[in-house]
């Protein structure tokens, strides 16, 4: 079982002495990937009606820019966005970020995408919310092609063009494309078309439905479980070794083929903190260091 660390970039340094320090810890200490959030804008709660946790007060480096400098300040550790909100964002130029990421990354990234939350941020950067769902569907069709065509036409319901083509291509053709969230049409979208899961469940009691019904719709795609990944979130909490350990096998006996520790949200207060929390955590879990 793959054991990954996400960045805690709303409770963490935002300079870039910091950041590389986390990212060369992380992989020394032989987590698999570091995953990484994304919000392009913060909104205030006072005047919007949010359904999610982030507002204007945290912090988020863009992702693609961030993975890019990890990228290049480490050698092995895997690199996974967690997740890019993909109909926010123009289809055409993911593909080419992500390209252009997965090369200097000599194939190391893993694009999780999900349908977001936040109706501000999509009026920001000109997109439909209500269409994201078909929008998604379209995007991945014509990203995978984008990686893997050097020509190629396209028309669909929302992208057009004719004959044209990224370079340099990835290193890996296609990129892997996870998904993220627990609505069913997102379910069934990624036991359809996806990579791989990334629950966002707090605990494996939390996430067993979900993780059944995932099967379930893998199953109904007549899709083999051993083919698809599952990467859960593991929360930190107390940080106490025995808990954490179980928590880990929880997940694993779910299902589970990997996890991304989590320590935001319990408590730490500083960069030290995080980086020690990761290092117990590391021990705790029976990771091998690099």
């Amino acid at each position: 079982m793959k054991i990954g660390v996400i960045y805690p970039q709303t409770e963490y340094g935002t300079h870039s002495a910091a950041v590389r320090e986390f990212a060369q810890l992380a992989e020394s200490l032989g987590y698999s990937h570091i995953l990484a959030y994304d919000h392009v804008l913060g909104a205030d709660p006072s005047v919007h009606k949010l359904t999610g946790p982030y507002t204007h007060e945290h912090n988020f480096h863009e992702p693609f820019v961030l993975l890019s400098y990890l990228a290049a300040a480490t050698t092995t550790i895997g690199l996974t966005t967690g997740v890019i909100i993909l109909p926010q964002r123009q289809a055409v130029l993911v593909a080419k970020q992500a390209a252009s990421l997965d090369v200097l990354a000599e194939g190391r990234l893993r694009l999780g995408v999900g349908l977001g939350w936040n109706q501000v941020e999509y009026q920001a950067l000109g997109m439909d919310m209500k269409t994201r769902g078909k929008r998604m569907d379209e995007q991945i069709a014509l990203m995978r092609r984008l990686w893997t065509e050097p020509l190629m036409s396209f028309a669909g319901e929302f992208h057009g063009f004719d004959k044209a083509g990224l370079l340099p291509l990835p290193i890996q053709r296609p990129i892997p494309i996870w998904f993220g969230g627990h609505t069913e049409p997102m379910l069934k979208r990624a036991a359809r078309i996806g990579d791989g899961w990334l629950p966002f469940a707090r605990t494996p009691e939390e996430g067993r439905p979900f993780v059944e019904s995932m099967l379930r719709h893998l199953e109904d795609a007549g899709r083999s479980r051993d083919s698809f990944g599952i990467d859960p979130r593991l929360n930190y909490e107390d940080g106490e070794p025995a808990a954490l350990a179980k928590r880990c096998a929880d997940w694993q006996q779910l299902g589970a083929t990997g996890a991304s520790l989590s320590t935001m949200g319990f408590g730490l207060k500083g960069d030290k903190a995080h980086l020690d929390a990761i290092t117990r955590a590391a021990k705790a879990l029976g990771l091998k260091p690099r």
